[in-house]
C-alpha cells in the first residue's frame, strides 16, 4: 500500500464551518431553490454551518478559479471539511492548479463523487483520507427528505466516526425530478426495488484501504498520468462505479481490462462495485426487466475481467455508493472490510 503516512482528519462538532464548493459544475446556479434547501438541511441534520466560495454558484468558472477556492478552503483553519455540490466532466483540468504543499499541510475531509474522483485521487496521493459519495444538490437538496443511509454515513464521515455495516436500502432511483420543476423540492424520482448484491471470488475476509471511483474519470486520470503506482495499490480494495452517461458493458469491459493490463487488478485484494444507473433524465426509460439485465451485464463484465487478472480478489457488486439514490458515502483511502463468508461490508469512518 501507499508508503506515505496516512493522515486522519479531525471530526467536527455542531457549529463548525464547512466549505461547500463546486470543483466541477456549479449546480447551485441551475437551481438556487434546491441549493438553499440543501444548505438548510445540512445545518438541520448535522449542526454544521455551510460556507460558500466565489465559484460555488458560478457556472463556467475557470479551472484556475475553482482551484483557488479548493486551496483556500483547505488552508482556512476555520473550515473543518469540504463538500462538493455535484460532479461534472472537466475537473481533470483543475488538478494541475492545486497547491499540494498547502493541502498536505492542512488535511481535512472531502466529500464528493463522480468527477470528484479527480480530487479524491489527488488527496490519496498525499495520504489524506476522503469520502466517496455525496452531492449537496442531489442527496441533500432534492426530494422530501434526506435518505437515512446517506445521512448516517455523512454524519459518520464528518462527525460521529466509527464503523458502519453497509446495508441495502431496498429501493433505488437513477435520477430525480428536474431541478427547475418545483416538485424537485418535495418529491423523489421513480424508485424501484433493488436486487441482492453479487459476490464473487474466494470465501474469505479482506480488510484494506480503498482507492478508485468513477471509471469514466479514472480513464481521464490515467491518460493525464496521475495514477497511483502499482506498489502503492498492493493489497487495496478498488472502488468502481459508472456515471449517468449510461456506459455499456462493452465500454466498462474496456476500462477494467485496461486496468488489468496496468497491473491494478492483480494488486487489489478486493473490488467493490457500485449499483450503476441504467436510465437518465430526459431519455427513454428501459422496462424493468431490461434495467435489471443492464445492471447484471455490467456486474458480470467486471467480475469476468477481475477474475481473469486476479482470481483471488473478493468482489462485491451492487452497493449503492455511486450515481444512485439512496446512496452510501464510503471511505476513500480509509478502511473497508469485505466479508465474503458472511456476505457483509463494513466501512470504518474513524
Amino acid at each position: 500500500m501507499n508508503s506515505q503516512k496516512w493522515v486522519a482528519s479531525r471530526k467536527l462538532r455542531a457549529g463548525d464551518r464547512v466549505a461547500v464548493l463546486s470543483p466541477a459544475v456549479a449546480a447551485p446556479a441551475m437551481s438556487e431553490a434546491v441549493h438553499e434547501q440543501a444548505m438548510k438541511r445540512l445545518t438541520e441534520t448535522t449542526g454544521l454551518i455551510p460556507v460558500e466560495y466565489p465559484t460555488t454558484r458560478e457556472l463556467g468558472a475557470s479551472a484556475q478559479a475553482r482551484a483557488v477556492d479548493i486551496v483556500n478552503a483547505f488552508a482556512d483553519p476555520a473550515i473543518g471539511a469540504i463538500l462538493a455540490t455535484i460532479g461534472g466532466n472537466d475537473q481533470v483540468t483543475v488538478i494541475s492548479h492545486l497547491d499540494a504543499e498547502v493541502i498536505a499541510a492542512n488535511p481535512k475531509p472531502f466529500v464528493g463523487y463522480s468527477d470528484n474522483t479527480n480530487l479524491h485521487n489527488f488527496l490519496w496521493s498525499l495520504g489524506i483520507n476522503s469520502y466517496y459519495g455525496g452531492s449537496t444538490q442531489v442527496h441533500l437538496g432534492s426530494g422530501p427528505y434526506v435518505d437515512e443511509v446517506h445521512l448516517s454515513s455523512l454524519r459518520a464521515a464528518l462527525i460521529d466516526g466509527g464503523t458502519i455495516g453497509l446495508t441495502e436500502p431496498g429501493e433505488s432511483e437513477d435520477f430525480g425530478i428536474e431541478w427547475t420543476d418545483p416538485r424537485a423540492l418535495t418529491h423523489f424520482g421513480v424508485r424501484e426495488e433493488t436486487e441482492p448484491w453479487r459476490w464473487a471470488g474466494p470465501q474469505t475476509v479482506v480488510e484494506a484501504r480503498t482507492w478508485g471511483g468513477c471509471l469514466d474519470v479514472i480513464d481521464q486520470i490515467a491518460i493525464a498520468g496521475r495514477m497511483p503506482t502499482i506498489s502503492d495499490l498492493e493489497g487495496s480494495i478498488v472502488l468502481f462505479e459508472t456515471s449517468e452517461e449510461l456506459n455499456s458493458a462493452a465500454q466498462v469491459k474496456g476500462w477494467v481490462r485496461a486496468l488489468g493490463e496496468r497491473g491494478i487488478l492483480a494488486a487489489a485484494a478486493g473490488v467493490l462495485v457500485a449499483r450503476p444507473p441504467v436510465s437518465a433524465l430526459g431519455q427513454p426509460v428501459p422496462e424493468t426487466a431490461e434495467r435489471a439485465r443492464l445492471r447484471q451485464d455490467q456486474y458480470e463484465t467486471i467480475i469476468e475481467q477481475v477474475n481473469a487478472y486476479n482470481p483471488d480478489a473478493v468482489i462485491c457488486a451492487g452497493i449503492p455508493f455511486g450515481h444512485t439514490r439512496p446512496q452510501w458515502i464510503i471511505p476513500h483511502g480509509g478502511v473497508v472490510c469485505l466479508d465474503a463468508i458472511t456476505r457483509t461490508v463494513t466501512a470504518n469512518y474513524s
